[in-house]
Parts: C-alpha cells; sequence; structure tokens
C-alpha cells in the first residue's frame, strides 16, 4: 500500500514535474508548484508524517520515500520525469535517481539540497529569528525519523557518479543549513551536473530570491525540452 495520502496534481504539459517539499513542509515549494504548473503537469505530495497526515510504521527511511516516489510514477506511467527538491526533499529527489531502475527520471534540479555526508559540513537545522514561531514539532519528529540523528547518508555521495541524467543544483549564498561548499561537494558527485549560486538567498531561495532562481529553473528547462 502506497503510503501517500495528500497529493497535490496539477497543471498539464510535458515533461511532468515531481516537486518535493523540505522540512519546512509542502508550503515551503508552494511557488515552485505555482511557476511550473502553466508549462507542465505538477505533483506534489506531502511526505508521510507532515501536516497531520499518518505515516505507516514501516516508512521509517529516505528509501522507502524514493521507492514510494518511484511507484507513483510507474502508477502513473511517466516518463522524463524533472524530479525538483528542496533540503530535505532534495536528498529524496537524489535518491530517487540512484533507485531510478526504471529510467522514470529525466533531470534534477536540487535547491539547496542535504543528503550526503560531506566532510566539514554538517547540517545544521535552521532557527527561526527571534519571536518568530518554530517548526511543527511533528514535522521536525518525522524529518528526523527519515533522517536519523545525523542528517546525512554517508554512502549517498559515492553512489551519485552512476547518475547520468543531467541535474541541476541552486544554492542560496547566504544558506547557514547547508553552505554553498557542501553545495559544490554535492554537484561534482553527480556525472552530470551544474551548480550555480543565487545571491541574497538562503535556505529556500525560490521564497527568497525567486525571480534569480527560477531564471535558472526555467534555462535548464528550457534545454531539456526538445
Amino acid at each position: 500500500m502506497t503510503p501517500i495520502h495528500d497529493l497535490l496534481d496539477t497543471g498539464r504539459g510535458d515533461p511532468a514535474v515531481l516537486v518535493l517539499h523540505g522540512g519546512a513542509g509542502p508550503r515551503s515549494v508552494t511557488p515552485v508548484v505555482e511557476r511550473l504548473a502553466p508549462r507542465a503537469r505538477v505533483l506534489a505530495p506531502t511526505h508521510p508524517g507532515w501536516s497531520g497526515t499518518p505515516r505507516p510504521d514501516w516508512c521509517t527511511g529516505v528509501d522507502d520515500l524514493a521507492v514510494a516516489y518511484l511507484d507513483l510514477l510507474d502508477d502513473e506511467d511517466l516518463e522524463d520525469v524533472v524530479v525538483v527538491g528542496g533540503s530535505f526533499g532534495g536528498w529524496v529527489a537524489a535518491e530517487m535517481a540512484v533507485r531510478d531502475r526504471g529510467r522514470r527520471l529525466g533531470a534534477l534540479v536540487l535547491l539547496d539540497a542535504i543528503g550526503p555526508e560531506i566532510e566539514g559540513h554538517p547540517v545544521r537545522l535552521p532557527q527561526p529569528p527571534p519571536g518568530a514561531p518554530g517548526p511543527d514539532p511533528a514535522d521536525l519528529a518525522a524529518l528526523r525519523t527519515y533522517t536519523g540523528p545525523g542528517l546525512a547518508d554517508a554512502k549517498l555521495l559515492r553512489r551519485l557518479a552512476r547518475v547520468r541524467i543531467p541535474a541541476l543544483l541552486i544554492w542560496g549564498e547566504d544558506d547557514t543549513v547547508v553552505p554553498p561548499a557542501f553545495g559544490k561537494a554535492y554537484a561534482a558527485a553527480f556525472a552530470d551536473a551544474r551548480f550555480e549560486v543565487v545571491p541574497g538567498a538562503g535556505h529556500q531561495p525560490a521564497v527568497q530570491a525567486p525571480g534569480a532562481t527560477f531564471d535558472l529553473i526555467d534555462e535548464f528547462l528550457d534545454r531539456l525540452d526538445p
């Protein structure tokens, strides 16, 4: 049984796009969904455990989510899918690419993604500004369930060399969760990746600097379009 209980399916066009949110929840990728829906069919699931959705007891790792979303693409019979993942969602996207034996994916867009263990750059969870509400405790608990205490996978980086689809990694210049040096090492692990830094943005460039971020994404998607 699929663990996906909340799936936004909007827009139309080809190729299809799967948008995966980070620890901040589905609202953090709303600008991405709204930008891409006029040109593509966009699938945007809520990860099990976020926003009050149930998480089955067996769904405890990034690999479980990656397999579930690959199964979703199989069920929908979608090919050449572009997966856009922010933060934790980028980790899930990378794991999908590693496991994509059915060759459902066509490209990756990772926005300040976490995932690999990179020496000298531990993942630091963002802290809300003074007086601002912090993350939902249930969402944070779900994140920890999937990632484990280290918020990283020591094996992921070396596995990325087998990923042959093109990847675009976009990084906020001022990200304090995973700095640009982390993103540069992440990009270097792929066989075919481009790394771009967005000035004036932090951990959520699509929210903090949407113009520059979407220009990069649009250009990347235009190059994929025959």
